[in-house]
């Protein structure tokens, strides 16, 4: 596939396109299948692995079970249906170097019979099985050799498609190396020197021909530490532009309010509580605004520490705005900060404290003159706090005096749409970002790196024990009449339960479709969500719309069952939440439209039907909405998923602990590391092909270090220019942190 076409030696640099110099049919196939259409995409496309030829298998020499790779000639092809199944198989017999013979075996033979021919020379590798009493291997993944690749001693295997084969991928890599002037290296040297790492242009060559097996690991490490300080220095300059800006000092005020609100409060700040709550109050203080993430296990007191915030803002004559996901949630937030106000959250209203506020929802679904009045209160400054949903962000939406950002769920929101109230006025709001989802410490170097970052740990008193135990249908059926006997015992002690599903149900409502409205409240983090996952089951995930009419004219007849989800009216949904509540109904089945924010002490039990769809976060912050009153908790993750597979290991692993840290550490383990760094975070072409969190946190606090020491000096990287330009190949042009669009 590559021409003979040659440019002159040392005439083309990592912008020159590929198109002339490999030939117009692979220059094609690069672009077209890869998105490879420059010098510099083609060197950055790292293989994925290498296979060394000191260490092949000898065909005489397998084992039957091991995992083999070998390099052998095609002797033989014969293609013939399959007796038990529709379908044609492909038999193939391949001789290595020794004269050994071993059978190679394709279903679905028609896909590859024109790929595996006679006399191809190709890398084979797979499991070793037998049949017939002959060892073979069954589907075995292969990559055709190039004749240069028998002199080599490591053969380089890429990520390849239908359209360009492996070998063709490196016979192009190779060429343009041959060609390619050393690039600039963008890494200072004394970085260099101190990390004992090579030249890019060297690193670049051995990564794609290396000679020995340290250049692989050099060349790797070297990428590597470009991918790292590409992203720190993205936030570094973020948190550096953030922070320039002049903000409101909002320093404590003896006797105002907070001080009255804390002399009311009937329990005892936690020592987590203080010691967070110190550092919020002393970057309050300062002239430059707050950028902070509060993360905390589910329960431990954030909405506390958020209040004392605004409520120190609200005491130097500013407002506090607090933006949440959803309506429910926005809702939520704004009753339960005015009970915990209590009269000091009622100006206006009779039985006011003789010094207090008032406290505004803006939802999108207001009645026009609920709205008008809610966006003159917010204008006027008659609402100190002002609590909303993305409607707050609206051009429409104004303040008197806008002191306090406070983000609830902060993954719920992109990065423009957080900073969007930031922007308004000469002063820059304090942002204050909150999340129930415990994030370790790679993942928060990495993701909300422009970001101070605090821990809220321990929980505070009157918490509940919380007992998880996993319901595995497949193994036990008849234990799915037992889930609802549990409930009714619930309910008879006085209590009241929630049964959560996946999706809402209906027939315009496709599970984590466009036409669901909870789609997006899917955690698409999780490694088994969507399709070729454990959790791909042939049925339909388990739908509210169609289980709670079953419940209340079955198992659960003659309780009271609510039903809340996305596609409800505003309206409704708040008065299906009010009426749980007040304790109105005993059952309410429900989407994860409750997975956060929501706090009924007297639920103490829930019911996850088809628990395996959920992240394992998910599942977490769901389970956090039982046991927050004076009973004990439960919480039955039920799945019909068998044993030994992915999902049913994650169910294990939320019901063996509470701990949100530990869960997250887990999660991070078994996620995809490509949904937190990348291309699906971006939506757009991401630099970051090696940069692993699990295996580089050390990298990346160095990296970290660096790069904040650099725009402390550089604030523009104007005298780093090679630097600049490795931020934008990283993480995008146009925005440069427009990857954590979805942390």
């Amino acid at each position: 596939m590559v021409s003979g076409d040659r440019a002159t030696a040392g005439a083309i640099d990592m912008d020159t396109r590929l198109l002339g110099l490999v030939g117009k049919r692979a220059a094609d196939a690069l672009s077209g299948s890869l998105d490879i259409h420059t010098v510099g995409d083609l060197v950055r496309h790292y293989p994925r692995r290498y296979v060394d030829r000191g260490r092949l298998t000898d065909i005489a020499g397998l084992v039957l079970g091991e995992h083999a790779t070998l390099v052998a000639q095609v002797e033989k092809t014969t293609l013939r249906s399959m007796r038990q199944r529709r379908g044609q198989m492909l038999q193939v017999v391949i001789r290595d170097e020794r004269g050994a013979q071993l059978d190679c075996t394709f279903f679905n033979g028609q896909k590859v019979q024109h790929t595996v021919h006679q006399g191809m020379r190709a890398v084979f590798a797979g499991k070793v099985g037998i049949f017939n009493g002959r060892l073979q291997l069954t589907h075995p993944q292969f990559e055709e050799l190039d004749p240069s690749d028998e002199v080599r001693p490591f053969l380089s295997m890429y990520p390849a498609t239908g359209k360009i084969q492996s070998q063709d991928i490196a016979r192009c890599a190779r060429q343009v190396l041959e060609l390619l002037d050393d690039p600039t290296d963008p890494l200072p040297e004394s970085l260099r020197e101190r990390e004992k790492l090579p030249e890019l242009g060297r690193a670049l060559r051995r990564i794609h021909v290396p000679e020995v097996e340290a250049d692989i690991f050099a060349a790797r490490n070297r990428l590597v530490w470009d991918e790292a300080m590409g992203v720190q220095l993205a936030l570094a300059l973020r948190r550096h532009a953030a922070v320039s800006r002049p903000a409101p000092a909002c320093p404590p005020h003896p006797g105002g309010l907070l001080d009255a609100f804390d002399a009311n409060l009937p329990f005892a700040l936690t020592d987590g509580q203080h010691e967070v709550g110190a550092e919020v109050a002393e970057d309050l203080g300062l002239e430059h605004p707050m950028n902070r993430l509060v993360q905390g296990d589910v329960g431990a007191g954030k909405t506390i520490v958020a209040l004392r915030a605004m409520l120190q803002v609200l005491d130097s004559g500013r407002q506090a705005a607090m933006l949440a996901p959803t309506e429910v949630l926005a809702a939520q937030h704004a009753r339960s900060l005015k009970a915990m106000l209590g009269p000091l959250g009622r100006a206006g209203e009779l039985g006011a404290a003789e010094q207090s506020t008032a406290v505004t929802l803006v939802t999108g679904s207001l009645g026009a003159k609920a709205k008008r009045q809610a966006l003159l209160d917010a204008q006027s400054g008659a609402a100190g706090i002002v609590v909303g949903t993305h409607a707050l962000i609206q051009d429409t939406v104004g303040f008197a005096d806008l002191g306090l950002v406070v983000v609830d769920e902060q993954h719920r929101f992109g990065v423009e749409q957080r900073d969007a109230l930031r922007g308004r006025g000469e002063l820059a709001p304090h942002m204050l970002v909150m999340t129930a989802t415990p994030i370790p410490r790679t993942v928060a170097m990495t993701v909300y790196g422009d970001l101070e970052i605090s821990s809220l740990r321990g929980l505070p008193g009157g918490r509940s024990p919380i007992s998880t135990s996993v319901v595995p249908l497949a193994e036990h059926p008849t234990w799915f009449g037992r889930i609802w006997q549990r409930v009714r015992e619930e309910v008879a002690a006085g209590h009241q339960c929630y049964i959560v599903c996946p999706r809402v149900g209906g027939e315009d409502a496709k599970p984590g479709g466009k036409g669901d409205p909870d789609a997006d409240l899917v955690d698409h983090d999780d490694p088994d969500e969507g399709a070729g996952s454990d959790s791909d089951a042939k049925r339909p995930p388990l739908a509210v719309m169609d289980v709670a009419p079953r419940l209340i004219e079955g198992e659960l007849a003659g309780l009271r069952v609510g039903i809340l989800h996305g596609k409800l009216h505003p309206d409704e949904k708040d008065a299906v939440m009010r009426s749980f509540e007040r304790g109105e109904l005993d059952v309410l089945v429900a989407t994860t439209v409750i997975e956060v924010g929501v706090d009924v002490p007297n639920a103490t039990a829930m019911v996850l039907l088809d628990a395996d769809r959920f992240g394992l976060s998910q599942l977490h912050q769901l389970r956090g909405r039982v046991g927050r009153g004076s009973a004990p908790g439960v919480c039955l993750l039920v799945t019909e998923m068998p044993a030994a597979t992915t999902a049913r290991e994650r169910l294990d692993a939320v019901a063996g602990t509470t701990d949100g840290f530990e869960l997250a550490r887990l999660d991070l383990e078994l996620r995809r590391e490509g949904d937190v760094l990348g291309a699906v975070q971006s939506g757009a072409r991401s630099g970051l092909r090696l940069l692993s969190l699990l295996r580089h946190g050390d990298v990346i606090a160095k990296a970290q270090v660096y790069a904040k020491d650099l725009v402390d000096r550089d604030p523009t990287l104007a005298d780093h220019p090679g630097l600049a330009a490795l931020v934008g190949e990283t993480v995008g042009d146009e925005e440069r942190a427009a990857y954590l669009d979805k942390a």
